[in-house]
């Protein structure tokens, strides 16, 4: 079967109206283990302690061994991400045709969309989204023309935690990797000179219940195109890692934690010492909505990526990916139909 026509240009389904899950939702070839939510492989990921004295350590074994990790005490208010989280939950509680008042078109990558995962498929998946980039108030205007700001107003001091917070752990990553403060500055140059704005993107997503979630995926599987996300689950269930020996195994992720996962650029970036780990969103609910807010760490679309090689015992790395620059990885990933890296393996 073909594949879908691209995002931009898919209409979302009004999954919280449906009464059966419709055909072109319908995942037929799930393994029986996607469903084995009970399952004694559940997995618990590092937890790091941001205050730990051994934090810079802790990080850099957790990304090299896993590619993930939960952060604690990261110092983003939980009033603010239960506040925050409110402001989505009402989003997506809006009547359909409200939301497609903020409609994500092609060329931009502000609000209301579908998984862009969907381009690489020829199934749709069980999941609403909407993208902040910087202020919503455009989009938020839309969708409530009379009392936006206090919705924008809790958005923006989010974005401005979840950004500082970023700022001070790709830090601490580079100074594990031995990149040099000088190269850091580089790299952490998150505005384009060409358009002005910034590489960082909060992604709200909604899993509506489903009546037979047997059937659908919320999220297929995939690694994020960033240097690495940042995730907060209001729910404990569906999110699944692939792991080499054991295949899909459900995690159990902290309440008071952030899932930090490593993105394809540091992939590159580590010359393979991190690794970013695929992940999918399986549903479980026929009654509740789950929901996840994920802040993606960009680098500027007009840098060359490349692995960092350092002298290890007078012996000099040799690079195991091709550089890149990172909107032409971006073309590359979706015309290897989400398999990015491989595409670059020398």
């Amino acid at each position: 079967m073909d594949k879908l026509p691209a995002v931009g240009l898919l209409t979302p389904l009004d999954l919280n109206t449906v009464e059966d899950v419709p055909e072109s939702h319908v995942w037929p070839h799930l393994d029986e283990s996607s469903q084995k939510f009970e399952s004694d492989k559940t997995v618990s990921i590092p937890v790091v302690d941001f205050n730990d004295d051994n934090v810079l350590e802790l990080i850099g074994k957790a990304c090299e061994e896993w590619g993930m990790f939960q952060l604690i005490n990261h110092g983003i208010p939980k009033t603010l991400t239960a506040e925050t989280e409110e402001v989505a939950r009402c989003l997506f509680a809006l009547p359909q045709n409200q939301k497609m008042k903020a409609l994500n078109v092609p060329g931009t990558a502000n609000g209301y969309c579908m998984a862009r995962l969907t381009k690489h498929h020829d199934k749709m998946m069980w999941h609403e989204g909407f993208t902040v980039i910087g202020s919503p108030v455009d989009d938020f205007k839309k969708l409530w023309p009379s009392d936006y700001q206090p919705f924008c107003d809790k958005m923006e001091e989010y974005q401005l935690k979840m950004k500082a917070l970023a700022d001070k752990l790709i830090s601490l990553i580079f100074k594990f990797l031995g990149i040099s403060d000088e190269e850091m500055v580089k790299k952490l140059s998150y505005i384009d000179p060409a358009t002005g704005k910034p590489h960082l993107a909060l992604r709200l997503n909604s899993f509506p219940p489903c009546p037979e979630p047997s059937k659908v995926i919320g999220l297929a599987a995939h690694t994020d195109t960033s240097l690495f996300t940042m995730l907060h689950q209001a729910r404990r269930e569906g999110l699944q890692i692939l792991n080499e020996k054991d295949g899909w195994l459900p995690l159990a992720p902290r309440s008071d934690a952030l899932i930090i996962n490593i993105g394809d650029f540091l992939q590159i970036i580590s010359n393979g010492r991190f690794h970013s780990v695929p992940h999918r969103v399986m549903i479980r609910e026929t009654e509740k909505t789950t929901m996840s807010m994920a802040y993606f760490f960009h680098p500027p679309g007009h840098l060359y990526v490349a692995p960092y090689c350092k002298p290890l015992s007078e012996t000099l790395q040799t690079p195991i990916y091709k550089g890149v620059n990172v909107k032409e990885y971006f073309i590359i990933k979706a015309k290897a139909s989400g398999k990015g890296i491989a595409a670059l393996t020398i």
